[in-house]
């Protein structure tokens, strides 16, 4: 086996390796709103759900060169809410198009072709094409070194027709391929392959 020092090499390196070896990764694109009132489009590959009692998930947006928050850290430091959404291979470039670094009032779900509407419980809009969006409110940010971790509470899930079902709440996975994060810049993978292993249960 060979080793990589990754707490002696933070940063570019560690990014590069780690952003490559845990995989597939879940991508959120985040809505979220500023203190004018304009909408915030950005995904975030360093992202999951991390429990269920409350449901909660953690992102981890960063700053940018000069140290300032983008603008998913700073709308969530200021205003507390947002909404994730999860998107399948048919909004793959409409997503990436909301990771471009756009001058302030331009807007990413313009360039991404997105159309919204509005949540029942945040500010921040819905993405109407996505097939999941999770209504959130910020529980807790803390910084570890460079590191921003957003926890946030799950209030309100809306979730396309056909995907799950509304008595048992089970996920039928003929109707939903997420798109799942390799590494960096350019790694992506499709979740239409899938097999199933028994879990134990001796």
């Amino acid at each position: 086996m060979l080793k990589f020092d990754v707490a002696a090499n933070p940063g570019a390196l560690a990014y590069k390796l780690l952003a490559g070896l845990v995989v597939p990764r879940p991508i959120a694109l985040v809505t979220t709103i500023d203190a004018h009132g304009r909408t915030n489009a950005a995904p975030f590959s360093f992202f999951n759900v991390m429990g269920t009692e409350p449901p909660l998930a953690v992102l981890a947006p960063s700053d940018r060169d000069d140290g300032t928050p983008k603008d998913t850290a700073a709308n969530l430091i200021q205003n507390g809410e947002c909404v994730i959404h999860l998107c399948d291979e048919p909004l793959l470039l409409r997503m990436v198009e909301c990771a471009r670094s756009l001058p302030p009032g331009e807007s990413e779900i313009e360039r991404g072709k997105f159309k919204t509407a509005a949540a029942e419980r945040v500010r921040p809009p819905l993405l109407v094409e996505c097939p999941v969006a999770l209504e959130c409110r910020v529980l807790d940010i803390k910084r570890y070194g460079e590191n921003r971790l957003v926890v946030v509470e799950i209030l309100l899930a809306h979730v396309r027709e056909g995907i799950a079902d509304p008595q048992t709440w089970k996920v039928d996975y003929t109707h939903y391929e997420p798109i799942g994060r390799l590494n960096s810049p350019d790694g992506y993978m499709r979740t239409s392959q899938r097999l199933k292993c028994d879990f134990p249960r001796d």
